[in-house]
């Protein structure tokens, strides 16, 4: 792990935005806004606070491969700009792999490896992927010279790992039979993979699955490819990614009924959805945010993406709903739902109180 910086950087505002959107669901948002649907009759509002089951697509679904697909877009500003400046391709393969090494430890760390179990430790893991995906990726970016290459890349991996959901056999089973049991992802789990498996016969970030993976945080890449040039104004630049967003979405729905969206086995039609509606919201918040300057709206978020990796671990090893209860569980006793409202309102409070206080202090944790 990197030391924790305490140095400020010429940043996108839009990505430290975009990544505290995308935080703030997992650390109290979604249960603010599923009961917000429950108690208002909404319930589509509530549906999409929750995972699908598994086949199709939940607001919720998106979460993941946006953090992903947010890593990628990095790239280009980590790493191109470093071979730009004739570093070593070694010195930032070896700094992407430890990187890598870090994210599959605090991944196991995370499963609750250290709770005694050893004999049932879940290996695969959200940081263990997010490392391995990004690891990936970013190695294609640095030993390829064109981003003509890097669309190649891409292409191949997305079209390749339906070949292999749809083509290539289960024994016993049969090829391109995308259920929990049939799917080729868990049968290669079972085979492979040690530990416990979160499915029980399949991971949703198993092996196969960060070969998928791998493909959306290059589409990030893409994305920061198109950022970082200078051949497009910057309304160009919104433009550019909205209408390549709005294209992956259309192609996911069309190809839906033959090849479903299914994010626990990661099929391409699940990366295309979510890269599409990933490119959508990047060139949404760029647009607002860093080509019309309309930022101030966006400072809470940005708090939060500025220490994503520290606030994804600190609302697992510290009992946060625990201590927002001592401070506002009188709320729901005296004014019912209202008051439950509060409690949630205070939890996100709580935990943005600590991470405007390291801001302030200009802690940043990296990994």
């Amino acid at each position: 792990m990197e030391p924790i910086r305490t140095e400020k950087k010429d940043r996108l505002l839009s990505l430290d935005a975009l990544r505290g959107f995308d935080m703030f669901w997992i650390i109290g948002g979604e249960a603010l806004f599923a009961f917000i649907g429950q108690k208002t009759g909404a319930s589509w509002l509530s549906a999409q606070m929750e995972h699908v089951h598994w086949t199709g697509f939940h607001l919720y679904d998106l979460i993941f491969p946006l953090f992903m697909f947010i890593a990628g877009v990095a790239i280009p500003y980590a790493i191109v700009s470093k071979l730009e400046k004739n570093s070593p391709k070694k010195t930032l393969v070896n700094k992407v792999f430890k990187r890598m090494i870090i994210l599959v430890i605090l991944g196991i760390i995370y499963n609750g490896a250290l709770r005694g179990d050893l004999t049932n430790i879940r290996f695969a893991s959200v940081l263990g992927q997010i490392g391995l995906a990004y690891f990936f990726a970013a190695v294609i970016v640095i030993y390829t010279k064109s981003i003509k290459s890097r669309l190649y890349w891409l292409g191949g991996i997305l079209t390749g790992y339906a070949l292999i959901q749809l083509f290539v056999p289960v024994p016993g089973i049969g090829a391109g039979v995308l259920t929990p049991e049939g799917c080729i992802n868990g049968y290669i789990d079972r085979l492979l993979l040690p530990g416990r498996l979160h499915g029980e016969v399949f991971d949703p970030e198993g092996l196969l699955c960060i070969i998928s993976a791998t493909g959306i945080t290059l589409m990030g890449a893409v994305a920061g490819h198109i950022l970082r040039g200078q051949k497009r104004d910057d309304l160009q630049k919104a433009t550019l990614m909205a209408a390549i967003g709005a294209a992956l979405v259309v192609l996911a729905l069309i190809i839906h009924p033959f090849y479903p969206i299914i994010k626990k086995c990661w099929t391409t039609t699940f990366n295309l959805m979510a890269g599409g509606i990933s490119f959508l919201l990047l060139s949404f918040f760029y647009l607002i945010i860093d080509v019309m300057k309309w930022s101030k709206w966006s400072f809470y978020f940005r708090i939060i993406g500025m220490n994503s990796i520290f606030v994804y671990l600190f609302v697992r090893f510290v009992d946060v709903e625990r201590l927002s209860g001592f401070l506002f569980g009188w709320a729901p006793e005296l004014w019912g739902d209202l008051g439950q409202f509060i409690h949630y309102v205070g939890l996100l409070a709580l935990i943005w109180a600590i991470l405007y206080y390291m801001y302030k202090k200009e802690v940043f944790l990296r990994v």
